[in-house]
C-alpha cells in the first residue's frame, strides 16, 4: 500500500514542502529511504521502528520504501521521523485510535494528512523531541495555503507566532495518530506576540555604569542612530569591551518583521531554547579571535549560519581585531557591504541574511600603550606598523567610525555620579531612526543611513558651501578614498538627524571628519 504525508525541510533559512511517500509491499523485510537522505535522516529508520513498536503499534516486517520528494535536494536533520512513522502506519491501516493493533482507519480521516505539514524527531519510546527551523516551516505551510502544521510540544511557542495557520503541538506519536484517526484534539498554540516585545532591551547592562568616555558614548550613539560600523582603539583596560557590550541597549527596538527573520536564523542554527518563541532583543555576538572563516560567515560540510548571520539585526563584536586571522577578516567585506552572506557549493547555493552592526576593538600596538601619555610603549616603530597592518585598507574603509578610547583618569573613576542611562540615549536614537524610516520608506533594503547607495547620497546628503569647503580640505589632507568620503557623508547625515536638522551643516561635517582621522595611522 502507498501513503503520502506532507512534511517540510529548510534550505538556508526558508522552508520548502517535502512529500514523504511510503510504499509497503510483500518481500524480504527491508527499510529503504531515497530522495538524497543524509545522516540523521538515514538513522531515522531505527528510531521510527522502535518508536512504532513501543507505542503499541505494529511495525510491518515487509519491504518498506520511503521517498522524500523532491528527490534532487539533499535532506538533513531528524524532522522526518514523525511523517515517516505516520506514513508507515497509514500504509498499514493503523491510523485507528481505538486499538493498538489497528483496524482499518476511517476513510474520512485519512485525507486530513494532506492538510497538515508534520515534523518532529521521535524518541525510542514514541515521544516527540524538538527540531530546528520550525518557524520557517510554519511560515512555509502558511505560504502554501495549507490548513496547519503539527510540531513537537517543545516547538509550539516558536511556531505559534505565525498567524492565519493552525499550529498544533503533540507530545507523542500516539497523540498524532489519534488526532488523525479520531479527531482527538492536540495542544493549540497560544502566543501573545505583542507581549513578547514588552521587555526588549538588555536589562543587565546600562551605559549609566560607564564612568567617563563621554566622547566615545557620543560616537556610539551616532553609530546606533545610523547603523554605522565602529572601531574603538585604546590601551588595555580603557573600557572598550564594556562600551561595546552596552551598544545593544541603545539600538532601536526590533520590529515584528526583524524579530521573525532573526528568529528564523537562530532556529535553523539550533540556538533557540525549547519552549522559547521570538528573539525580541538585538543579538550581540562576540566570537573569539580563533574562529574560522566558516564559523564567522557560515558554511561547513553541512552549511549553517555563521556568527555574522547570528548577529543579524544586532551587533557583531570583534575584540582584539588584529588577532583575527587575515583571511577570516577579509570574508566580512562582502556581508558588510551587501547585508547578506552567500555560500556557494557544488550542489547548491545558500543565502543567509547578515545585516549587522560591526563593533570592533583593538590596542594601538602589541603591548597596548603606543601613544599613551601615562605608559611607555616597548614596541618599536616597525613592530607597531606590522601590528596595525594586520587590518587591510579595504576592510578599514568599510568601518565608518574610528574612535580613540584613552585610559580613564582616576578622578572620573572615583566619582559617585552615574552617567547618562541607556534609555535616554535610546530615545534620541529612536527619533533619528524614525526620520530615516520616513526617508527610505520607498527604498527596498535601505533601513538606515549606513545602507545608503550612491543615488541616495546624491539625493539626501547635499551639503552647504561652507560644509563642502571643509569636507574638501579634510579629504585632501587625510587622503581618504572614495568609499571613506561616502562614509563621512553618511555619518554627517546621521549627526544632522540626531540634531533634528534637514540640512547637513559645517558643524555636522566637522564632527563626522573627526571619526575618520585614524585612517592614515592604521593604513
Amino acid at each position: 500500500m502507498l501513503a503520502r504525508v506532507r512534511s517540510a525541510a529548510v534550505l538556508g533559512i526558508d522552508a520548502y514542502l517535502v512529500d514523504v511517500e511510503t510504499d509497503i509491499t510483500n518481500g524480504l523485510p527491508s527499510f529503504t529511504t531515497v530522495g538524497l537522505p543524509q545522516g540523521a535522516v538515514k538513522e531515522g529508520r531505527e528510531r521510527v521502528g522502535a518508536s512504532i513498536a513501543n507505542s503499541d503499534f505494529v511495525f510491518p516486517l515487509k519491504r518498506i520504501t520511503v521517498n522524500l520528494a523532491p528527490a534532487d535536494i539533499r535532506k538533513d536533520g531528524s524532522a522526518f521521523d514523525l511523517p515517516i512513522a505516520l506514513g508507515i502506519l497509514a500504509a498499514t491501516d493503523q491510523l485507528d485510535g481505538e486499538s493498538s493493533g489497528g483496524g482499518p482507519a476511517a476513510a474520512t480521516t485519512v485525507p486530513c494528512l494532506a492538510d497538515y505539514v508534520v515534523v518532529g524527531e521521535l524518541g525510542l519510546e514514541g515521544d516527540l523531541r524538538p527540531v530546528r527551523g520550525v518557524l520557517s516551516i510554519a511560515l512555509g505551510a502558511k505560504a502554501a495555503g495549507l490548513r496547519g502544521v503539527i510540531v513537537p510540544r517543545s516547538n509550539l511557542a516558536e511556531a505559534g507566532v505565525v498567524s492565519d495557520v493552525e499550529v498544533l503541538g503533540a507530545a507523542t506519536l500516539s497523540d498524532v495518530v489519534q488526532f488523525f484517526a479520531s479527531g482527538r484534539q492536540l495542544h493549540r498554540a497560544d502566543v501573545d506576540t505583542a507581549a513578547l516585545f514588552v521587555h526588549r532591551v538588555h536589562e543587565d547592562v546600562d551605559y549609566s555604569e560607564v564612568k567617563g568616555q563621554e566622547h566615545v558614548k557620543r560616537a556610539l550613539e551616532i553609530a546606533a542612530a545610523g547603523s554605522h560600523n565602529v572601531l574603538m582603539i585604546g590601551p588595555p583596560g580603557s573600557g572598550k569591551t564594556m562600551l561595546a557590550r552596552r551598544l545593544p541597549t541603545i539600538l532601536p527596538e526590533m520590529s515584528v518583521e526583524e524579530a521573525l527573520e532573526t528568529t528564523k536564523i537562530h532556529s535553523v542554527a539550533g540556538l533557540l531554547r525549547p519552549g522559547s518563541s521570538l528573539v525580541t532583543t538585538r543579538p550581540f555576538r562576540a566570537p573569539h579571535h580563533t574562529i574560522s572563516d566558516a564559523g564567522l560567515v557560515g558554511g561547513g560540510s553541512h552549511p549553517r549560519p555563521g556568527e555574522a548571520s547570528l548577529a543579524h539585526g544586532g551587533v557583531l563584536f570583534l575584540d582584539e581585531l588584529p588577532e583575527f586571522r587575515k583571511n577570516v577578516l577579509e570574508v566580512l567585506r562582502q556581508p558588510m557591504e551587501d547585508g547578506f552572506v552567500t555560500i556557494a557549493r557544488a550542489a547548491t547555493s545558500l543565502c543567509y541574511p547578515a545585516r549587522f552592526m560591526l563593533a570592533a576593538a583593538m590596542n594601538p600596538c602589541k603591548c597596548g600603550f603606543w601613544g599613551d601619555p601615562g605608559r611607555s610603549c616597548v614596541c618599536g616603530t616597525l613592530e607597531v606598523e606590522r601590528y596595525l597592518s594586520r587590518i587591510s585598507g579595504p576592510l578599514l574603509d568599510r568601518i565608518d567610525i574610528h574612535i580613540e578610547v584613552p585610559a580613564v583618569p582616576y578622578r572620573e573613576l572615583s566619582v559617585n555620579r552615574s552617567g547618562e542611562a541607556s534609555a535616554a540615549i535610546r530615545e534620541r536614537v529612536n527619533s533619528a531612526r524614525g526620520l530615516q524610516r520616513e526617508r527610505f520608506v520607498a527604498r527596498d533594503g535601505v533601513f538606515a543611513n549606513a545602507h545608503m547607495g550612491p543615488r541616495d547620497l546624491k539625493k539626501y546628503c547635499r551639503v552647504s558651501d561652507a560644509a563642502d569647503a571643509l569636507l574638501k580640505t579634510a579629504i585632501s589632507r587625510l587622503k581618504l578614498s572614495a568609499r571613506a568620503y561616502h562614509r563621512v557623508l553618511k555619518i554627517a547625515r546621521t549627526i544632522a538627524d540626531l540634531a533634528g536638522s534637514t540640512a547637513i551643516k559645517a558643524a555636522h561635517v566637522s564632527e563626522a571628519v573627526q571619526y575618520r582621522s585614524l585612517d592614515r595611522p592604521l593604513g
